[in-house]
């Protein structure tokens, strides 16, 4: 049985380390944010300590099967941010669904209290949150692909969280 304070650390760290990731897209004005991808870091977190709650590096075949259903049906949630724009019959929100994918991930990992792979994957993500639009496009354009016109600069506040679809507070 886990103590309090491991049980602090590991639920404390999931909901953060998705609230920062959720605060990255909600600061692209992406369609999920902070509380959304906290609680499903939290919540994977959490479903994972009960299912195996010593985590010591392998998990059992009741935990295993826990993150199975959890990586299957957050699937669901990520579903729910992708859209089809029929203005240029683009899908929008991959990288968003993704992101949820990836907090639940996260959040198993804390849960069985997997630190180095939670700061290793937490680095790597922000890496290609940060960097991730910028090389793309600059690949594109020494590489000769199509560029999406549609999208603002990398630097432009054209698509703040205020003119995005996640809205809070309305």
């Amino acid at each position: 049985m886990l103590d309090w304070s491991e049980i602090i650390l590991r639920l404390g760290v999931a909901a953060l380390a998705g609230g920062v990731i959720g605060l990255n897209r909600d600061l692209h004005g992406k369609p999920i944010g902070l509380r959304t991808l906290a609680l499903v870091s939290l919540a994977t977190a959490m479903v994972t300590v009960l299912a195996d709650p010593m985590a010591n590096g392998r998990f059992t075949d009741a935990g295993s099967r826990v993150v199975q259903g959890i990586l299957t049906g957050i699937g669901f949630l990520g579903a729910g941010v992708i859209f089809h724009a029929e203005r240029h019959f683009r899908i929008r929100g991959l990288t968003s669904a993704a992101c949820t994918w990836l907090t639940a991930c996260i959040g198993i990992m804390c849960g069985a209290g997997q630190w180095r792979i939670v700061v290793v994957a937490l680095a790597i993500t922000f890496a290609i949150l940060l960097t991730g639009g910028r090389i793309e496009r600059a690949l594109h354009r020494v590489l000769g692909g199509k560029i999406d016109r549609d999208l603002p600069p990398p630097d432009s506040d054209a698509q703040s969280s205020d003119a995005g679809p996640h809205q809070p507070g309305k």
